[in-house]
Order: C-alpha cells, then structure tokens, then sequence
C-alpha cells in the first residue's frame, strides 16, 4: 500500500511539474503577454485608425510596428509566432493568458478612472 502511495504521489508531482515547463524557445506566459498585448495594440491601431494613403499603408505600418515591438521586447519574430503556435494549441494556457491581460487592463483602466475623478464609485453617484 505504501508503494502504491508512493508511486500515486510521484505520478502527481511529475505531471505538475511538467505541465509548468515549457518547451524550449517558447516564451514565458509573463513576456508573452507584454508582446502580444502590445502586438495586438499594434494591429488595432493599424487596421481601426490609419487611412489609407499613398504615403502611408497599414500593412506597411503593421510590419514596421511589429519589428520594433520584437525589437522592444528583445524578440525575435520567430520567436514570437512559435510561441502564438504554442500558446494557440494549448487552450488552458492561452486562456489563462488573456484573462491575465484583461485583467491587467481593467486594474489600469480603474487606477486611471481613480486617479481623474477620485473614487470610480463616486463618479457614478453623481452621474
């Protein structure tokens, strides 16, 4: 009975630590969250708020933006898209990565409504 517990508890402790690693090359969930967040700004701004010029083109934009994002983040761009595959294929671990940037969001959404208007529960009372 001892060794059927042992070898339970060993199980456990293995599948645990496994599933925290991540293969090599792919990037951490706490920078893959600070490059796609900012990759996705990237593209919001691109496709929502550039006109379409001829000196300016979104697409163009959208790589030069990308790069320096990569850039920023000390990236590569094959870094980044390996790790999206990654990411994209296991469900858990993306999930919990945008809730994880919602949320961030929304606490620096809150600190910025607190710090215009004091306390975000008093503005609606006068609202």
């Amino acid at each position: 009975m001892r060794f059927l517990s042992w070898l339970l508890l060993t199980c456990f402790l293995v599948a645990c630590k496994s599933r925290q690693e991540l293969p090599k090359g792919i990037l951490k969930p706490e920078k893959m969250q600070d490059v796609f967040w900012d990759f996705i700004r990237a593209d919001v701004y691109t496709t929502n708020f550039m006109t379409v010029s001829p000196t300016t083109r979104p697409v163009v934009e959208n790589i030069r933006m990308q790069n320096k994002i990569f850039a920023t983040h000390h990236v590569s761009k094959d870094e980044f898209y390996k790790s999206y595959a990654y990411y994209s294929n296991h469900k858990e671990l993306m999930t919990a990565m945008i809730d994880s940037m919602v949320a961030k969001q929304q606490r620096q959404d809150s600190v910025k409504q607190t710090n215009k208007s004091g306390s975000p529960k008093m503005k609606q009372l006068y609202e």
